[in-house]
């Protein structure tokens, strides 16, 4: 069993961790049917009428609890799985049958046996049979297999379209893998050249499809899912009601209403579906190479892995992830990355002459230079001789990384954002409240005689209207409207909503080049070398003799020619147009070099080269193997051939720390570290190059065999290339509003500290005057503990850059006389950490109590890679920080889509690399993203307020009414709810975010002191400006108001004054609410720029003044008003009764909720001294110490600190 597989740990007999310290780990229960429970089941689904199935449908794991018991997973029938984010799943346990054939291996350490015509519609449930192991001395795994009676069974399960298989030896299941686990690189040229029909059948029945099937559910199924949603039901059961109580207008218009709603619904929700779909299938017919060494056409959907396909020389698009063993492939791998650049793809490393053992294991992440993703584009490909490109499948169908994008759009990491559990919350006080008015309604009927049926009916009234139906569906306005104004500015989301949370950010991460900078780099010079001393700038590299150095420029880069023009890399086209060469791509005169070469360059004259036979042949260099650039190994290489040479050479370009730890130290000038560092402070990005020259005997067949570690290494040092990478012109603006709006940003690069250090202070990341402290970590050595170290990033006349080499920091005098200890001037406001990727590591594994202090302070993240940048965000996330993360696509996958708001800078309209991609390639997009998602989260709180108040204020008036035994009338329920509720619900979201960014943040949650304030504050002056005006009418005189004398049919109720006062008071209620909760700035435009919104509230006004004051009697009748024997000076009493609500409500919105009193009230109520964020305490902690961090320090893991070589006590705050 590979290591992959190894990650499980009982919890006790009847549960196990799957995937354990993985993003998927699942806590695993086996569960098995109970008769018992089975038969109180179905007699108390009877009982209730089929409300406890229906339950059990939106609370699946309930249904599994309730009706099965507890057991061991190797009798289970089903499992309850429950996640890291605490979601609950059930899932059903599954047998495949299959005849007995014998076992067939798995290169990933699983086996199987299964017949050869084996279809998956003979897939059964597997109910309580005994599980007895049908395996094999050889095979550790081979139980992976049930054996019942003749029949032979594989065990398994589906969660989130990935298969578990159970696994005898383990008593667990296992993630079914590809070959991306546990084989060696070696594996894939010694044990793969393809299989016979019979044993791709065989593997085909284990792993299915080589398909990632979208489900585009029929529109009767999606009607039938739809109306069993929880929204729907409770529309239906209120629909009834109304029915019932002969409210036959308002359950009319409901019913019209709810259905045009779930016919969008189902439309939308197939058009989406449709749409992924489409996006994510692709059928193609592809050549596979046959155990005879045959080549066959096969379709693409009967890949499995370890099938050989052959990559067409024009191109295709891939199906599966496979490992390319020969040949080079040209790959677009925008859809994946949203990276536009197309990439090269070379064959996997493999040994010639080394045993098995020695060669590393595959691993997709690491080697995916040398792998076929699923859903790219091979542009085209290259060769060698008759020797075709080859790939080796390793993964299928959602095992793919295709798949897994895929997977990530279907089944979203929950956000953990609180606003929408708060909602779900409220919506429970809601039911209490409902529940406390059924009791004062039902004592209040009863009192007073009324029949059962009319209790029954008020009673279950109370319920549609303390608990708004359509809350959930309000509350998505803002976003919906966000999404739309996005996307007219060239922003796409795939998440609405993370919009939302985009109101949250409190911190921005930014890779560098291409984000922050121009992505094109322009060659400002070359420092070449003369006997081992640095030579002065040359700037036009033409210039240069004919040498390693001009040749590595020429060869070392991974351009191809596409269509006629020269692609690739932006930087390796600057370096490879200043050489002013030509590159050829082979053609047919292939003889040159013995062996076709994929690459010729040679220079635009007709240079010639004097070869050993004394010969004159053409100057031209062949390229013969590529080492493709890595971010884990910050370099690149080219094996290469001079024509008419005897031998090869090897040239390598990349960081210039890395390229010297590879060179021989006596070809390392002396001033290296002055002159590398002279550059980097003033912002460029330094490429250091070197080069080797290879035995005679160094065949091309070896060249294809060696390891890149073997040829890497014994270099010479020939010099730097010195790139010019500019800032974007809206760069140092953005970054300055931002931090006007207090929100932190950080940079996050693969390139060079001081390069990266020196952009910060241009953009403004770093101001003028505030420190930049260096904190530079070593991973234990020799015996010696991990230590880490404080410097100051100092002028580069009086200090050092620490370099890499052979392993060690290397560091002269000058730096021990320069680096004395200092302690950080508080009152200098502000220090930042620079820290580079290794330093990053160190403190991650060997430091982690001063994580938090570095990632609080630290603003550049230096030669960090993919993985790095990732975990950097997640601990940002874990100490509080809302993050954002803008980035290109590329390195940078792994951080968009953990950040809470990735933006990837893309052409692609959406690419599934982040929640949001960018048509504008600068980062002007953060902030309009963060504005936007500030505006709709103030909409989806102001809409939450006033569904919540529109329930309250028709409740109160209920009550009120119940309690003479009215209500309102039906084409009042109407007014309300539709002609006003609706309309301006709808249109409040409509109002455009704000212009500014302001420091000021909305509030994350609806149980914010403010919020609750408010609600709290605003029913009570709905009850008081109802009551008073209830009673203000009670107090008129006999000669007009009659007080209502109860009927015994209910509609006969309706028609009287009390009932008229409280509607046309409530109606304006209605409004008000909606016009006091739509706030302006500072995160939304002023109300009148929403001009729908204001036309709407002006119309319902004047309609409700027009209703109060002059109704005609045609329109008074029809909304049941008693208003024209109401004396005009009653009626005026109506509208100062609005007037005062009015008054109030915006008194309370405009200058208590938001103000600083109410904030300091409430601070003093919950006796709250310290911020609740972790990161503003950890900062206050670095505050309240003007001792740390201890500049000049060496400190070990051990717990030791140096300064200046003699030891320190730990101080008491370390750790």
């Amino acid at each position: 069993m590979n290591s992959k597989q190894n990650h499980y740990q009982h919890l006790d007999d009847y549960s196990v961790i799957l995937n354990e310290d993985h993003e998927d780990e699942l806590i695993c229960t086996g569960y098995r049917s109970n008769k018992f429970k089975e038969a109180i089941f179905y007699i108390l689904a009877l009982c209730s009428l089929g409300l406890l199935p229906l339950i059990f449908h939106w609370k699946p794991e309930w249904g599994l609890q309730f009706r099965f018991s507890k057991c061991p997973l190797k009798y289970a029938e089903a499992v309850l799985l429950k996640n890291v984010h605490g979601q609950v799943h059930a899932e059903y346990i599954y047998t495949k049958l299959v005849e007995e054939t014998g076992l067939v291996s798995i290169k990933n350490g699983v086996s199987y046996q299964h017949t050869d015509n084996y279809s998956s519609h003979s897939a059964e449930r597997d109910r309580g049979r005994a599980a007895s192991v049908n395996s094999s001395e050889d095979d550790v795994t081979a139980a992976l297999l049930v054996n019942s009676d003749s029949e032979i069974r594989m065990k398994y399960f589906y969660h989130q379209k990935v298969m578990y298989v159970w696994d005898q030896h383990i008593r667990t299941y296992s993630k079914l893998y590809g070959l991306d686990s546990g084989i060696k690189c070696s594996d894939f040229y010694e044990n793969y050249h393809g299989f016979s029909v019979t044993d791709q059948s065989k593997r085909l029945a284990v792993y299915g499809s080589n398909t990632i099937d979208i489900e585009v559910k029929s529109y009767g199924r999606l009607l039938f899912e739809e109306i069993l949603n929880p929204f729907y039901i409770f529309q239906v059961f209120s629909v009834v009601l109304w029915m019932a109580e002969v409210y036959y207008y308002y359950a009319t218009c409901i019913i019209f209403i709810s259905t045009i709603s779930i016919s969008i619904s189902l439309y939308e929700t197939r058009r989406q579906s449709i749409t992924l779909r489409n996006m994510v299938a692709h059928s193609s017919n592809v050549q596979i190479c046959r155990e005879n060494g045959d080549t066959e056409e096969v379709n693409a959907e009967f890949l499995v892995p370890g099938d050989v396909i052959l990559i067409p020389s024009t191109g295709c698009m891939m199906t599966c992830d496979a490992v390319l063993i020969s040949g080079n492939c040209i790959v677009n791998e925008s859809m994946l990355t949203g990276e536009s650049v197309p990439v090269t793809k070379t064959p996997v490393p493999h040994s010639h002459g080394t045993s098995s053992t020695e060669s590393p294991l595959y691993i997709p992440d690491e080697h995916k230079r040398h792998t076929l993703f699923c859903g790219t584009q091979v542009i085209q490909t290259r060769y060698y001789g008759s020797e075709r490109v080859k790939a080796v499948v390793v993964r299928t169908g959602f095992m793919t990384a295709k798949g897994e994008l895929v997977r990530s759009i279907l089944y979203p990491k929950p956000m953990g954002f609180r606003f929408y559990t708060d909602a779900m919350k409220f919506i429970g006080v809601l039911t209490v409240l409902a529940l406390l008015g059924l009791t004062y309604s039902l004592t209040i009927f009863i009192l007073n005689g009324v029949p059962i049926k009319d209790i029954i009916f008020k009673g279950l009234d109370i319920f549609t209207i303390a608990v708004p139906p359509a809350l959930p569906a309000a509350m998505t306005v803002g976003t919906v409207y966000a999404q739309s104004r996005l996307k007219k500015q060239g922003i796409f989301c795939i998440s609405p909503p993370r919009i939302n949370v985009c109101g949250k950010i409190k911190l921005v991460c930014f890779d560098k080049t291409g984000t922050l900078t121009e992505d094109g780099m322009d060659l400002w010079g070359v420092v070449p070398l003369q006997q081992e001393h640095f030579l002065p700038v040359v700037q036009r590299v033409g210039e240069l003799p004919r040498g390693p150095f001009l040749s590595a420029m020429a060869t070392c880069h991974s351009l191809t020619m596409i269509e006629g023009n020269l692609t690739g890399d932006p930087l390796d086209l600057k370096m490879f147009e200043a050489t002013n060469w030509l590159l050829e791509e082979p053609g047919k005169d292939s003889t040159k070099f013995d062996s076709i070469m994929p690459t010729v360059v040679k220079p635009i004259t007709a240079d010639t080269f004097l070869s050993e036979e004394v010969a004159e042949v053409p100057y031209e260099i062949g390229i013969v193997r590529q080492f493709p650039f890595s971010s884990a190994l910050q370099r690149m290489s080219v094996i290469t051939r001079t024509l008419g040479a005897s031998h090869m050479d090897v040239y390598v370009k990349g960081a210039p720390e890395m390229i010297a730890s590879l060179s021989i130290k006596e070809t390392i000038p002396a001033d290296f570290h002055e002159v590398l560092h002279s550059y980097t402070k003033q912002g460029f990005r330094v490429i250091a190059m070197a080069w080797r020259s290879m035995e005679n005997k160094f065949s091309w067949h070896q060249a294809h065999r060696i390891a890149r570690n073997d040829v890497e290494c014994e270099l010479n040092f020939l010099g730097l290339l010195i790139m010019q990478n500019t800032l974007k012109p809206e760069t140092t603006p953005i970054i300055h509003q931002l931090k006007r709006a207090n929100i932190r940003t950080v940079m996050v690069t693969g390139d060079n500290m001081l390069t990266a250090v020196s952009v910060a202070k241009d953009c403004g990341m770093v101001e003028g005057k505030e420190k930049v402290i260096l904190v530079n970590g070593l991973p234990p050595s020799e015996g010696k503990p991990a230590s880490l170290s404080w410097e100051y990033e100092e002028n580069p006349k009086t200090a050092e850059v620490e370099v890499e080499v052979d392993g060690s920091i290397q560091c002269t005098d000058s730096d021990i006389k320069t680096y004395h200890h200092h302690t950080v001037d508080i009152d200098n406001h502000k220090f930042h950490f620079a820290v580079t990727g290794k330093s990053f590591g160190v403190i991650k594994n060997y430091f982690p109590d001063l994580m938090k202090k570095i990632i609080v302070r630290g603003t550049v993240f230096a030669r960090m890679s993919p993985d790095q940048k990732t975990q950097l965000v997640e601990a940002l996330q874990e100490i509080g920080y809302g993050v954002g993360m803008c980035g290109d696509g590329a390195n940078d996958c792994g951080a968009l889509k953990t950040a809470h708001a990735g933006i990837s800078l893309s052409e692609a309209e959406a690419s599934v690399a982040s929640p949001f991609t960018s048509k504008t390639p600068n980062i002007s997009c953060v902030p309009t993203v963060i504005k936007e998602g500030r505006a709709a989260l103030i909409t989806s709180f102001g809409v939450f307020k006033y569904m919540a108040l529109y329930s309250m204020v028709q409740f109160v008036s209920v009550m009120i009414l119940y309690y003479i035994q009215s209500n309102l009338g039906d084409m009042q329920f109407l007014y309300v709810d539709l002609v006003i509720t609706t309309t301006v619900a709808v249109l409040m979201g409509r109002t455009e975010a704000y212009p500014t960014l302001v420091a000021e943040r909305p509030p994350g949650s609806l149980v914010a002191p403010p919020i609750l304030f408010s609600l709290i504050v605003q029913v009570m002056i709905t009850i008081a400006i109802q009551a008073g005006a209830y009673f203000c009418l009670l107090a008129q005189p006999s000669s007009w108001f009659i007080p209502l004398s109860p009927h015994h049919k209910q509609d006969e109720n309706i028609l009287c004054f009390e009932n008229t006062v409280i509607f046309l008071v409530s109606s304006y209620q209605y409004i008000i609410f909606a016009v006091a909760f739509s706030k302006g700035k500072p995160f939304r435009q002023p109300i009148y720029t929403n001009v729908l919104f204001l036309v709407s509230v002006l119309l319902l006004t004047g309609c409700t003044i027009w209703f109060t004051l002059y109704p005609t009697e045609p329109i008074a009748s029809f909304m049941q008003l008693k208003i024209h024997k109401m004396p005009l000076s009653f009626r005026c009493v109506i509208l100062s009764f609005a007037a005062g609500n009015v008054v109030g409500s915006f008194f309370i919105e405009d200058c208590i909720v938001d103000s600083k009193m109410l904030k300091d009230c409430t601070r003093w109520i919950r006796c709250k001294k310290q911020p609740k964020n972790k990161y503003k305490l950890i900062e206050m902690e670095i505050a309240s110490n003007p001792e740390w961090p201890p500049v000049g320090t060496n400190i070990m893991a051990s717990g030791l600190q140096i300064r200046n070589g003699e030891e320190l006590q730990k101080p008491d705050d370390e750790s």
